[in-house]
């Protein structure tokens, strides 16, 4: 595991964003899964406005780690605000992006999103292999979409789950937890005071810190980097 401290959540997007189109540089495929959230709005804008034009977009498949039961239009939605901060900005052919139907039957749709990876991805053991998996973290340690009250999702047999938020009741889509680890690389994007305690706990393994999904995300590969800003790690 390796740990990046930057400046702020600017920074951050920039080198991920460097790194991003430097790792997919020379590959014939890439396959990635997308995440939602403040810090991968950024990182779409600076990937548009600096490597729009340098990265061939076509050579990558874009699929998302989770995603909202609700329409594409709907502002909650992360793949209306991927198309609004980068498909819509860059030249990606319509059959590279494979997004979670958030307006489908919940249930339904992660059977569809797993069979779609099953055919998609190389497989591992049975399970699909992403080339780089995105997460954020949420204040209560929450990643992808799989949240402390519903732990046991991460050991789920099915590669895709129907999770619950715990305060809205809002039904998503994630992949699970042998899906991440299962990846060749994985990239955490936390920024904000907000995350401090948490990130503090995950990373110096305090009591409890199991209770976290994100505490789980432990590649195989032995490829994972937290891009953090300075008040994320403020406690480290």
């Amino acid at each position: 595991m390796e740990v990046k401290i930057f400046k702020d959540k600017q920074e951050v997007a920039q080198q991920f964003s460097a790194y991003f189109a430097d790792v997919v540089k020379g590959k014939e495929l890439f396959h990635v899964a997308l995440s939602g959230g403040s810090t991968p709005k950024l990182i779409f804008d600076v990937l548009a406005a600096e490597y729009g034009n340098t990265v061939e977009w076509s050579k990558i498949h874009f699929y998302w780690g989770d995603e909202r039961c609700v329409p594409p239009t709907d502002e909650q939605s992360n793949y209306k605000m991927t198309v609004e901060h980068l498909f819509s900005k860059i030249e990606v052919p319509e059959d590279n992006i494979h997004r979670m139907l958030g307006e489908a039957d919940p249930t339904r749709e992660a059977m569809r999103y797993a069979n779609l990876l099953e055919i998609n991805l190389d497989r591992v053991a049975g399970t699909p292999q992403f080339d780089l998996v995105i997460l954020g973290m949420g204040d209560d340690g929450h990643t992808a979409s799989i949240f402390p009250h519903e732990i046991e999702l991460w050991h789920s047999e099915d590669h895709c789950v129907v999770a619950t938020h715990p305060d809205s009741g809002q039904k998503r889509v994630s992949i699970n937890g042998k899906v991440i680890n299962t990846a060749k690389e994985v990239a955490f994007l936390v920024t904000g005071t907000g995350k401090a305690d948490k990130v503090d706990e995950i990373h110096n393994r305090k009591r409890g810190f199991e209770k976290y999904p994100a505490s789980m995300v432990n590649p195989d590969s032995g490829k994972l980097t937290w891009y953090l800003d300075k008040e994320a790690a403020s406690n480290l």
